[in-house]
């Protein structure tokens, strides 16, 4: 069952005094239920616009964009600079609680039980709740961003390059994660990156994008195996093999 469909997406950017810049050129694509997709693409591609418009974050010009029968907020992202999307002022426990609170989702007697599950949930001791984004690193703090999500009890995660700032070692940790969560929360998830190392350890299907548009898509392995398009061809050449990775423990 498809959870997601797009048809002839057109995002687009204004430009004083002259016409407007599209970022995102007619996109279509379905995404299945429980499904790990991939979304490929270099940057300035327009993988990361599209991303945003899942989320309602960006405005689009035309097409469709639907979400089959979702309560609000079961859409989350998780963003790339997972330092900077959370306040330093704020500990890692105030943060989550704010969710909590903002969005009603439990008493106040009962969130610090709460914020010690998500934590728990994303591979992090309950002290974490105490500390300072400054304070952990940026693994954990990616980690962090991912139980904030979590606690909207989200049926679709919107990944945007979510390991590309980490080390090898913590991001095949991360993908581990959210591999796990997948089957656990029975999560649809969206994975966005330029990095076909990253997109080939966990995905199902993917796309491929370049210039707005969808130059390739199909089975995860099928692409690897047999791409068909010349800038498809030019990433997989790139590619570092990082599969051992994926046996370290989350």
């Amino acid at each position: 069952m498809n959870i997601l469909s797009v048809k002839d997406l057109v995002i687009e950017y204004p430009r004083p005094g002259k016409p407007p810049f599209r970022a995102v050129k007619g996109v279509t694509f379905d995404v299945r239920e429980n499904e790990f997709f991939g979304i490929v693409g270099e940057s300035g591609c327009g993988k990361s616009t599209l991303a945003k418009a899942l989320c309602r974050l960006q405005p689009v010009a035309s097409g469709t964009l639907a979400f089959a029968h979702m309560p609000r907020g079961a859409v989350q992202m998780i963003f790339q600079d997972a330092v900077g999307s959370l306040n330093p002022r704020k500990t890692i426990g105030d943060a989550l609680a704010e969710v909590l609170a903002v969005h009603r989702l439990c008493p106040p007697a009962d969130r610090a039980g709460r914020i010690a599950t998500l934590l728990d949930e994303v591979g992090l001791p309950a002290d974490v709740a105490g500390a300072y984004p400054r304070e952990l690193s940026g693994g954990q703090c990616q980690r962090v961003s991912i139980a904030r999500a979590l606690a909207m009890d989200p049926r679709v995660l919107v990944a945007d390059e979510p390991v590309s700032a980490l080390d090898v070692s913590v991001q095949a940790r991360v993908l581990n994660l959210l591999a796990d969560l997948r089957s656990r929360r029975n999560l649809t998830i969206l994975l966005i990156s330029h990095d076909l190392a990253v997109v080939r350890t966990v995905c199902d299907r993917l796309i491929v994008m370049h210039a707005g548009e969808i130059v390739e898509r199909g089975e995860a392995k099928a692409v690897f195996a047999n791409p068909r398009h010349a800038y498809t061809k030019a990433l997989l050449a790139a590619v570092p093999d990082v599969s051992a990775a994926l046996t370290a423990t989350p």
